[in-house]
Order: C-alpha cells, then structure tokens, then sequence
C-alpha cells in the first residue's frame, strides 16, 4: 500500500469546468448539467505554441495548472505523469487522412504532436519545468495506471508527483471504432507527506484479483465516466468532494484493480 496527501485538484470536463464548480455537483449538492467542454489556448505558452497546441494540449494544461495553484507549488519544480488513453486524436485522424491521400505528405507540426509525450513538452514550455515527467497509456485503465505510477514514485523517491489525466474524441471514422464520450481533463498534485495544504489522503494498492468499479450515482456523470477512459477517475473525484472515509475501486487490467481508501488529513 502507498500512502499519498492530494494537495491540488484540476478538472475540466462537460458541465465540470473547474474544481470549484465541479466539487460542488461531484458532492451531491448541485445537479449535474452536461454541457460542452469549453477549454482555450493557455495564456503560459508562448505565441507560436499557443497557435499549435491542440485541444488535449488545452486539456492538460488547464487541469494541470489549476491543481497547482490550489497546491500553491511551483509546477516548474514538481515530477508529472501524463496519463491519457488516446492522446492528440484530431491529429491522428489528419495524419492517416494525409497518408492515404495521393500525395502522403505529413505536416512536421502534426507530427511533432502526434507522440504521446506531446503534452508533457508543452507543460515543461508553459512552466519551464525541468523535472522528470512520464507520459503512458494504458487503454481505458489509462488513468489508474498514471494513479499507480505516480503513487509508486513518491513511495520510491519520497518527492511531490502531479498526475495529469486527459481524453479527447476521435473524429469520424475513427470514432466509429474507439468512441470517445467528451473532451474530460483531470490532476492531481500528490506529496510524500501531509502539509498546510493538503486536503486528503490517499492509501493507494494494487489488487491482483477483478472487484466491481466504483460507479457514479447520477447517470449523466456516470454515462461520462464509462464514455471517457480519463473520466474513470470521477469516483476519486467525488470522493474527494465529499471529504469523508471511504473506498474507491478502479478498475486497472486483465481482472485487477486499484483499491484507493480516501480520507480526511486531520
């Protein structure tokens, strides 16, 4: 079992447009209205990056950087892990568009933000951030694998680890295949030990045998977390939103799980 403090929470998503906001309907205590994802250019990247930044890029940053201002870290000192399940898809579809046309030429700006550690370079640009930084994908277990991930550096190295989850739909055809439900970011800023800000702790474990996933009552939020990969971290979420003990299982792969006990600092 690894133990970790939660420090920061961002999150952007359909009708979930900030941690603020968002913990109040994740609680119980406003209703949950799907709307579009409204998420812009980041104000920390230069102009030409600005430019090219694509909407998980957006999604990233904005969940991010607004998990470290409520931590009050400088997100240029910290680790990260960068978990998404499909990466920039809208530039997927344009490259194999380019690819099975006449001319198969491929843009080197589409190219450059086709690898799946193209969001952790436009962070390490935004914050000027030097620190370690992974970027995984683990299919629709994607963001239990960045939990774990980050839960087990910080249990090695005993240093601060952002966790930065994001999902965006693939356009047709694509789409047709590997149905994305919204465009959904979320982050942590996890820590070794408890401070002034942290805001719950985690017990984080690995469970080699399959157990049922945590659900979400409302059917909007839960049709939300069974539509987007990232989006299977709602459980934690609203967990945290309600601050009080309890247990989340999340689902990981081939018959395990990730038992997360969640509960208050003090």
């Amino acid at each position: 079992m690894m133990h970790v403090f939660v420090e920061g929470v961002g999150l952007v998503g359909p009708g979930l447009q900030g941690w603020a906001a968002g913990r109040r309907v994740l609680a119980g205590e406003q209703p949950y209205r799907p709307a579009p994802t409204a998420v812009g250019a980041s104000d920390w990247l230069p102009a030409a990056e600005r430019r090219r930044a694509g909407t998980p890029v957006k999604l990233a940053l904005a969940a991010g950087l607004e998990a470290f201002a409520g931590a009050g870290r400088d997100a240029a000192e910290v680790a990260t892990v960068f978990a998404s399940s499909g990466g920039d898809c809208d530039n997927v579809h344009l490259m194999c568009e380019a690819l099975a046309g006449p001319e198969r030429q491929v843009s080197p700006t589409r190219f450059h933000n086709s690898v799946h550690n193209a969001a952790a370079g436009y962070w390490s640009i935004a914050t000027r951030s030097h620190a370690p930084s992974t970027s995984l994908c683990c299919y629709d277990a994607s963001a239990a694998a960045g939990l774990l991930d980050a839960a087990s550096q910080i249990a090695v190295d005993g240093d601060p680890v952002a966790l930065i989850v994001y999902d965006h739909p693939y356009p047709e055809p694509l789409n047709a295949v590997r149905p994305l439900g919204a465009s959904f970011g979320a982050a942590l800023v996890l820590t070794p030990r408890a401070t002034a800000r942290a805001i719950a702790v985690l017990d984080v474990a690995f469970v080699p045998q399959n157990a049922a996933a945590a659900r979400m009552d409302d059917p909007g939020l839960e049709a939300l977390r069974t539509g987007v990969p990232a989006a299977r971290c709602l459980p934690l979420l609203a967990a945290l939103a309600r601050g009080m003990r309890e247990t989340v299982m999340l689902e990981y792969v081939a018959g395990t799980h990730l038992r997360v006990a969640v509960g208050p600092c003090s």
